[in-house]
């Protein structure tokens, strides 16, 4: 039996460190998680830690901060969710916090799952991607012309940019959620102190709900937040949408929500088909996952380099769509449409790829792993 290890997660993203925190409690292991829920997304936590507004609330956030130190000490494992853990704290106040979890635990770790200076960098050398959110091909995407994105120079401002390095020259390891992530720390840190972990889903409590016979109207599904519509290429994807139940009166339904607290989002995506994800990346995040393992399909990032990252030769039935490929979504949605008969088998195949590549027991066993190579003095 392994040892009883205890544990600290700062942040979240899409409930990523609950569903991981859950996982790891049930291998029998003490678990923590501080976070502010996500905001509007109101994710579960153990501690919550969010800002009110105006001045009252900045100062009612520090002095939460400094009350909640203490007890963020005397872990063996403490991740936090990307270099900035606490968005709405100032990154010159967050070295300080950093700092604080680096001398007073153990081990300190990064959960590669946002965007951060590294990916944006990678995004921007022409070289680690055919394609991202800030690029396609050797011109910007629609995103890194958009108002929408943050200035490309503020990746590259001093703060920011030492930031990132200070936080991550003081690792003890990273582990990336996705394959895009790996890809942009794989040159970065050592490779000892890298790993892929994978998205967890909690499959045990995701009721499945697979599609038994051919439909006889498609319910198309897309969910998307306000400030991230044209990073993930929502527009286009729904635009598609669009011409596609327009094309296909009789035979398509769309439904299209934003900005959902998670518990109301996983009950409204549970009674889809297909679930419309994002377009600029290589492979499945969250949301697709979630709904794949549900039994529905998703339209969302699904190249051959992630297959072959995961060791998937057989189970691959994530509906591709690519930025670079003209009218390649609207070709793949009529492809659904008109292929119906089809999507009873790919429900199957995309609850068995969760269950065998990200149920939250294999992803929390990837991360127990990890550790104790870097805890293992002999393994150094």
């Amino acid at each position: 039996m392994q040892q009883q290890l205890k544990i600290l997660f700062v942040g979240d993203a899409s409930n990523f460190h609950f569903c991981l925190a859950g996982a790891l409690r049930q291998l029998g292991h003490n678990v923590t998680l501080v976070s502010d829920g996500g905001q509007w997304m109101d994710t579960e936590r153990d501690i919550n830690l969010s800002r009110g507004a105006g001045r009252i609330g900045t100062i009612k956030y520090v002095i939460d901060i400094l009350k909640l130190l203490p007890k963020l000490r005397g872990y063996d494992i403490v991740h936090i969710i990307s270099p900035i853990f606490f968005v709405q704290l100032r990154l010159d106040h967050s070295r300080h916090v950093f700092d604080y979890l680096k001398k007073h635990n153990r081990y300190i770790f990064l959960s590669a799952t946002t965007t951060d200076y590294y990916y944006v960098k990678a995004c921007l050398d022409g070289k680690t991607f055919r394609y991202s959110d800030y690029r396609i091909g050797e011109k910007p995407s629609p995103y890194a012309l958009s108002q929408e994105a943050e200035p490309l120079e503020l990746w590259n401002t001093h703060l920011r940019k030492w930031y990132s390095e200070y936080t991550t020259k003081h690792l003890d390891g990273v582990v990336a959620c996705l394959y895009e992530y790996y890809k942009s720390y794989e040159n970065i840190v050592p490779r000892r102190q890298l790993a892929y972990g994978g998205i967890p889903i909690d499959t045990k409590s995701v009721k499945p709900r697979l599609i038994t016979k051919t439909p006889d109207k498609i319910k198309f599904f897309l969910g998307r937040k306000s400030n991230r519509i044209i990073m993930k290429g929502s527009d286009l994807l729904l635009d598609a949408l669009r011409r596609t139940c327009d094309r296909y009166p009789k035979l398509c339904e769309m439904q299209v929500v934003e900005n959902v607290p998670y518990k109301d989002y996983v009950e409204l995506l549970s009674s889809a088909h297909v679930n419309l994800d994002q377009l600029y990346s290589y492979t499945p995040a969250t949301n697709a996952l979630l709904g794949m393992a549900m039994g529905i399909i998703a339209v969302s990032g699904a190249e051959p380099e992630y297959y072959d990252f995961i060791g998937e030769h057989q189970c691959r039935p994530i509906i591709n769509v690519s930025p670079v490929v003209e009218k390649d979504i609207d070709d793949k949605l009529a492809w659904i449409v008109e292929h119906r008969d089809v999507l009873p088998t790919l429900s199957l195949q995309s609850r068995e790829f969760v269950e065998k590549h990200n149920d939250s027991i294999i992803v929390a066993r990837r991360h127990l792993e990890f550790w104790s190579n870097i805890m293992s003095p002999d393994k150094k």
